[in-house]
């Protein structure tokens, strides 16, 4: 799917609340702590607006480009500092409270995805749909351990399981453990099973751990309910829209072939990758047909049809497929506290094993995809676009905790390092730190902005 201008806007008002948040987590600390606070930008660049205020004459910045923010502290290494100002520098400050200031940001990215969930969790509750298994397809590892349609899992390497979401994120990590996955299911008629998924290499875990080939190629399908052959969004410029064809447009047949479910329209068209094909459809109680020539796209390795339509947002699941939860305010942020826990430390196993080639580093999102998730969350209503914000900041405050120089985690080290001897590092020793770490975020950032430009294009 293309950008516009609803997902750029989607992202820049995402990437500025949450850099605020970050650097007002700095900012907030050091000021309890006596620091001198000499800026605090959001975003780089010119400056759009400033103002100064306080005691301390801080400047508060916003700037012209929202990709990130900062926070500048009064320091020695930076020009000289007035004698009576000494006590408040950066440098002068004793090391457990320069450390606090810097985990201050990421801890401030995860309060704020902890408050933001528990709050959703209080409003509306949990509403999980039952992982159910739909089709199983055959010669897949679902298949060859006894999966049957209609299995509901229960657990997963002995976790237990209670949504459809759980399920992707024990899958994920089951995979890359490099150990066969155990399912605990129970059939439609109640009956309990112990199976076990086998891997045939490291290879096919590697294919697996790309998110697109997950569920597809394990072949653990979920049971989907029906849905109406009503079109949803027709994405603008798009083969659909060019051809006439408007959203709340009903599809009673393809090809002259009669169509009662919206998957059986996403499923021909996938395999008619530029053709043109005739869609009989119902507007305004009359019938008409239209013609619409595919466009072809690759994914996961195999070249498929589209006509950029999405499926009716009408569609629901039944009761019987949903489980809702009601949580007072101590239970909802128990639960958040959990959630942003299992999140956090499934990162952290990802990107460990990332580094060792057990993951697909496709896996790796930049701003491009990143700003497609962002826009597609906020037309999907308030909830998904919180629930974006939510996984992004514990996204923020993780990767700002890793061990790289420029990041706060570095800083972290080198505090903790120069607390343990005593003394500074040479400027030689934090040059060279600064230049690892520059390049391994250019290369992280490399390898991201690679990964959406393929995705782009299909």
């Amino acid at each position: 799917m293309s950008l516009s201008w609803p997902h750029l806007l989607a992202f820049l008002v995402a990437v500025c609340l949450l850099v605020t948040v970050h650097e007002f987590g700095h900012y907030w600390v050091a000021r309890r702590l006596g620091f001198k606070v000499l800026r605090f930008s959001v975003g780089f660049g010119r400056p759009l607006w400033t103002k100064v205020a306080g005691p301390d004459r801080t400047e508060y910045v916003l700037a012209a480009i929202p990709l990130g923010g900062y926070v500048k502290l009064l320091d020695e290494r930076e020009g000289p500092v007035p004698p009576d100002q000494l006590s408040r520098a950066f440098t002068r400050r004793p090391h457990w409270q320069r450390i606090a200031v810097l985990l201050a940001g990421p801890a401030f990215n995860f309060l704020f995805a902890i408050l933001v969930l528990a709050g959703m969790l209080m409003v509306s509750g949990v509403t999980e749909v039952r992982p159910l298994i739909g089709d199983v397809p055959a010669d897949t590892p679902a298949q060859r351990a006894g999966v049957r349609s209609g299995d509901e899992i229960q657990a997963i390497n002995g976790k237990a399981i209670t949504g459809a979401d759980g399920v992707v994120l024990a899958l994920m990590d089951g995979v890359s453990s490099g150990d066969p996955i155990q399912l605990q299911v129970r059939s439609a008629g109640g009956a309990q099973r112990e199976l076990t998924l086998l891997i045939d290499s490291d290879a096919e875990r590697r294919r697996l751990s790309d998110p697109d080939m997950l569920l597809s190629g394990l072949g653990l399908p979920f049971l989907q309910p029906a849905v109406p052959p009503v079109l949803g969004n027709v994405e603008p410029d798009g083969p659909a829209a060019r051809a006439g064809l408007r959203a709340g447009d009903t599809v009673l047949a393809v090809n002259d072939q009669p169509v009662s479910d919206f998957v059986q329209i996403v499923n021909y068209i996938r395999m008619h990758p530029e053709e043109t094909i005739s869609l009989r459809i119902r507007r305004d109680g009359g019938e008409q047909t239209v013609r619409v020539t595919t466009l072809a796209e690759t994914v996961a390795g195999q070249t498929v049809g589209r006509i950029r339509v999405s499926m009716p947002q009408t569609a629901r699941y039944p009761p019987s497929m949903l489980r809702h939860i009601e949580l007072g305010p101590v239970a909802a942020l128990g639960r958040a506290c959990e959630r942003a826990w299992e999140l956090t430390a499934l990162q952290a196993r990802m990107l460990w094993r990332m580094l060792f080639g057990q993951v697909s580093l496709k896996n790796i999102s930049g701003p491009l995809t990143i700003a497609q998730m962002a826009g597609e969350s906020a037309l999907a209503g308030v909830s998904a676009f919180l629930w974006f914000l939510v996984l992004v900041s514990l996204a923020l405050g993780f990767m700002n905790l890793l061990p790289i120089p420029i990041l706060d985690g570095g800083q972290i080290v080198i505090q903790a390092i120069e607390w343990l001897k005593g003394t500074p590092l040479s400027e030689r020793a934090q040059l060279a730190g600064q230049q690892v770490g520059i390049m391994l975020v250019v290369l992280l950032l490399g390898i991201a902005l690679f990964n959406d430009i393929v995705r782009q294009l299909g």
